[in-house]
């Protein structure tokens, strides 16, 4: 059946065969499906996570912080395969209610702290350790209206283009010219922006940017959905410039490696318990022992 011939029933019910790429791990509720604690290493900052646009973000603020010198953002970073449901372990939804990744827990105080939601670990960990989040209130602002403009534009980018142009079972006029219009807009409200800043929220890097580069700097070099020529992405010039700005800090290549199970094995940190883990445990040395 084609999209053009579809007509809705009066009432939705759940197909697990008409999912796509992803029908494995989708289903309509919520909560878990096994029981699976999470497991906790030597570091009062757990991260649950996968290297996605929006783990990466959170590792990317993690290895900043630790580049600033602040040692209490040592962290260990557990895998959390989506394509196998790791998600819907109980550890992992007691940490996260919505079984997303990346999920936080906090255990620096005299209870554990969960955190949620890749821009509210981002700010969390700013207000925690005093960086990348300014303080006087229209910088603040300005900042937070970046992180918060990321945190709702790319569920069209992701969910939405990257969905319907990459990993649906057949390919949809409508919807792939929707989303594209959609990103397209996106891309220009930020190269607009950037055309007149050294970073997204002025002359500070913040984390807005480490929010929007997985994401927007990854379409913009062509990272995300092999779709950089059919989105033009060479048409903006400021968000690449910016993207190479970015991706050149140590700590951002750092965060880029943790939890990452695809591309070059020397570019996967599967884990992270250590700093010396990334010149030990990349997958590459890993599968030469």
């Amino acid at each position: 059946m084609t999209d053009a011939t579809y007509v809705p029933p009066k009432v939705w019910t759940w197909n697990k065969e008409s999912g796509g790429r992803f029908a494995s791990i989708n289903r309509p509720i919520a909560g878990a499906t096994h029981d699976k604690p999470l497991p906790i290493g030597k570091h009062p900052l757990q991260l649950y996570s996968l290297g996605t646009p929006n783990g990466v973000k959170v590792t990317i603020m993690l290895e900043e912080l630790l580049a600033l010198g602040h040692a209490g953002a040592e962290y260990d970073a557990w895998l959390i395969n989506i394509g196998e449901g790791d998600q819907f372990g109980s550890g992992f939804v007691e940490a996260n209610p919505n079984s997303k990744i990346p999920a936080l827990v906090d255990h620096s105080g005299s209870k554990p702290i969960r955190i949620f939601e890749s821009g509210a670990i981002l700010i969390h960990l700013a207000e925690k350790f005093g960086a990348f989040l300014p303080t006087e209130t229209a910088a603040r602002a300005e900042c937070l209206s970046w992180l918060f403009w990321q945190m709702g534009s790319a569920p069209f980018l992701g969910g939405g283009f990257g969905h319907f142009y990459a990993y649906a079972p057949y390919k949809m006029e409508y919807p792939i010219n929707r989303y594209a219009m959609e990103v397209k807009r996106q891309m220009d409200v930020l190269d607009r922006n950037l055309a007149e800043r050294r970073f997204v929220a002025g002359d500070d890097y913040t984390i807005a940017d480490m929010a929007i580069w997985p994401w927007y700097g990854g379409l913009a070099k062509g990272l995300l959905y092999e779709a950089g020529e059919f989105l033009s992405v060479q048409d903006y010039k400021n968000v690449i410039r910016w993207a190479d700005d970015l991706a050149a800090r140590p700590a951002v290549r750092r965060g880029r490696m943790v939890n990452r199970t695809f591309g070059e094995p020397s570019s996967q940190l599967r884990e992270r318990h250590d700093a010396s883990d990334f010149d030990t445990k990349t997958q590459d040395k890993l599968e030469a022992k």
